[in-house]
């Protein structure tokens, strides 16, 4: 089969198309032929040497997927050969088949064609397992996201909207019309405002890409017994904490990854799909949320995406397709 190799970490020239052995679905696992894989920014981490996979996971970059089922390893129910669906991969989305355990495959939502849902699951299960499960966001509460055009952003911004929050996002100027398209009510120019001074000590749930850059601003934007949900560090890993200020306020400083978790456990990632699958998919299938590619692009044009990430602009998802 075809997969994305790396020679050594580099630019986006270090990534090359080439033949590589077919992966053999274990037991509890799934092989599929994978219709199309996306563009994430642990991606570009793992090509530059900086965010090496899981024990066990392929050294093959790609996080997500979306695909039929190949193969059914030993003791696998519920999914059929030909069965179409998309999945959260620890690593191999990059390929033209990858094995997966059983439990992070998920339909298709509602409406959504085979290469779009390529795009969906990492983006997907990221911001319900942080932004609903871990900081439990309820209908009413306000709501900031960082990056709102982001492919994380645009999906968090859709989904605090349909559970019923005031959603404020931090973008770039020429971006947040988009972010106001996808439901969020308060824009901020992140190189022109302060977003702790526009929110003034009001936000209920912050979810943030930024770390350690945005540390200290967003402990001050959070209202009273809010939540700081930290996903990303772009903006380093090392800042100091005012617990002084977090004992005053009853704030949390939640933060957590979701490539290195188990597979079983209510923390678990099979969890996590089940969840997304019965709450989120709904959400797609009746248009208060919906999937926002940017591009697509053939899977031996991923060097050319990933210089299309590290540039910026790029609004939502970047596909890559098999076929």
């Amino acid at each position: 089969m075809r997969a994305i190799t790396i020679t050594e970490p580099g630019g986006p020239d270090v990534l090359q198309i080439a033949e590589v052995p077919d992966p053999s679905p274990g037991p509890g696992e799934v092989l599929l032929d994978v219709a199309a894989t996306a563009v994430n920014r642990a991606d570009l981490l793992q090509r530059q040497g900086r965010y090496p996979p899981p024990p066990g996971a392929s050294e093959t970059l790609g996080l997500e997927c979306s695909g039929t089922v190949g193969a059914l390893g030993e003791g696998v129910d519920g999914l059929r050969v030909g069965d179409a669906g998309c999945a959260l991969l620890a690593g191999g989305g990059y390929a033209e088949r990858v094995t997966v355990p059983a439990g992070q495959v998920m339909p298709l939502p509602p409406g959504v064609d085979l290469v779009t849902a390529g795009g969906l699951p990492e983006v997907a299960c990221t911001v319900w397992s942080m932004m609903a499960r871990a900081a439990e966001l309820s209908e009413g509460e306000l709501l900031l996201v960082h990056g709102g055009s982001g492919g994380i952003g645009t999906h968090a911004i859709q989904v605090g909207a349909a559970l019923g929050a005031h959603v404020a996002t931090t973008a770039s100027a020429q971006r947040l019309g988009h972010c106001a398209d996808l439901g969020a009510q308060t824009l901020i120019d992140y190189r022109e405002q302060d977003f702790a001074e526009q929110l003034e000590g009001r936000a209920d749930v912050i979810l943030d890409n930024m770390g350690a850059k945005y540390l200290a601003s967003n402990l001050a934007t959070l209202a009273p017994d809010g939540r700081l949900v930290v996903i990303g560090m772009q903006g380093g890993t090392t800042a100091e904490i005012n617990l002084g200020a977090l004992l005053a306020k009853r704030v949390s400083v939640i933060a957590a990854g979701l490539r290195g978790r188990p597979v079983d456990g209510p923390h678990g990632k099979a969890a996590i799909c089940a969840a997304v699958a019965e709450r989120v998919w709904p959400m797609i299938g009746d248009g208060r949320v919906r999937p926002i590619t940017h591009a697509t692009l053939p899977l031996a044009e991923a060097g050319e995406a990933h210089r299309m990430l590290e540039s910026g602009g790029v609004v939502g998802k970047l596909v890559l397709t098999t076929g």
